[in-house]
């Protein structure tokens, strides 16, 4: 089953004996690869010895491979191909993505910097005083619904009340980022979150901002928003009316800032608590130890593995790239074990949840469909 994943996978990751061997088949987008590969070996680092053998097969690329309909009955078998986003109709493996140990190339340090540096922009400005509109920056070129979310923005004939700008990842590389700290973007009450080829990186940053999260409803997923709640830690937006589901959000949140305010605010404790580095690495530790209790063989070296060592892929490296990996260094093994795994959810539990998640979804469509309403029968 492994091996039918080589088809799409960047890399084979194997561990035996504590230590990490990758035997690479092809490119990653930027340094997706590496930077992921890096995050494995300071998991090791912060839980030495604690990992049991395993071989996996890793994917880089934005969007799930595994279609569920082509794998169904008892001896389906799809191949166990580990990624950073799936939807509902897909198989792939979620894991945390690369930008937890930085993204270089958009000058982006690691998260655990990250964190610290927006709750400290969040600060700045008190909510009240934020610019009452909702916010978006990024590049739309990507997916057709960042395209249809450009019609939304301020203009002279309508006011949606939103500010969305396109971001020229050219040009803030030439200026070295400078129009690009996250920490310095949490200056409005509302900001928006869409996703672009795939599920964004920028979801966790748009969460963390204490701004009310206005959530345009997504396909893809990654390993921690299913964990979220419509109206607890977001505003959910119709994908098929941005504008008038924007403006009708806005227009709500300015009507009732305290529970506004209470949203965006939840969702940055969330964030800041429970996606707090610390919490990232259990994760992985947990589902790759669940996932090597799967395995009915024992994992061994392929004879074209090389050896992971961080030293090596530290100092082999130059400008952000090792910047970001000596400030994500691991530098000493954890004086706790990983957290403990909650039971999973009893059948009836999951189902009041993902139940309670869509009565707030149609409880914020009953609202926008009533001011609607009324506010054509006004016209």
């Amino acid at each position: 089953m492994i091996e039918r994943a080589r088809k799409t996978a960047h890399f084979r990751l194997v561990i035996v004996k504590g230590k990490a061997y990758v035997e690479t088949y092809r490119k990653s987008i930027q340094t997706r690869d590496t930077f992921t590969l890096w995050g494995i070996l300071q998991l090791l680092r912060l839980y030495p010895g604690k990992l049991p053998d395993l071989e996996l097969m890793f994917d880089c690329d934005d969007r799930p491979v595994v279609r569920s309909r082509d794998f169904r009955g008892p001896d389906a078998r799809p191949p166990p191909l580990f990624r950073y986003c799936a939807d509902e109709w897909s198989l792939d493996i979620v894991f945390p993505d690369w930008s937890f140990w930085g993204w270089a190339e958009t000058n982006i340090r690691p998260w655990r910097s990250v964190l610290k540096e927006i709750k400290k922009g969040n600060q700045r400005t008190e909510w009240k005083d934020r610019v009452p509109y909702a916010y978006w920056r990024g590049n739309p070129s990507v997916a057709p619904t960042r395209k249809d979310l450009m019609k939304c923005n301020i203009t002279d004939k309508n006011n949606w009340n939103t500010l969305l700008y396109i971001q020229d990842w050219v040009r803030e590389s030439k200026q070295r980022f400078k129009q690009s700290n996250l920490e310095e973007q949490c200056t409005h009450r509302y900001k928006i979150y869409t996703e672009g080829w795939a599920w964004s990186v920028s979801e966790k940053y748009i969460l963390a901002c204490d701004s009310m999260t206005l959530y345009i409803r997504s396909r893809f997923y990654d390993f921690f928003i299913r964990g979220m709640v419509p109206l607890q830690h977001y505003w959910p937006i119709r994908e098929n009316s941005k504008c008038t589901s924007l403006k009708f959000a806005v227009e709500w949140g300015n009507l009732h800032p305290e529970k506004a305010q209470a949203i965006g605010e939840a969702a940055g404790n969330f964030i800041q608590e429970d996606l707090k580095m610390d919490n990232v690495y259990d994760y992985m530790f947990h589902l790759l130890n669940e996932y090597a209790k799967l395995l009915k063989f024992e994992p061994t070296i392929p004879p074209g593995a090389v050896e992971l060592c961080p030293e090596t892929m530290a100092c082999s490296s130059t400008g952000n790239w090792k910047k970001f990996m000596v400030e994500s260094l691991v530098m000493s093994p954890s004086d706790t074990i990983p957290c403990a795994m909650p039971p999973p959810y009893e059948p009836q539990g999951l189902r009041e949840f993902l139940e309670r998640k869509a009565n707030s979804t149609r409880q914020v469509e009953m609202w926008e469909n009533e001011y609607l309403l009324s506010k054509n029968k006004k016209q």
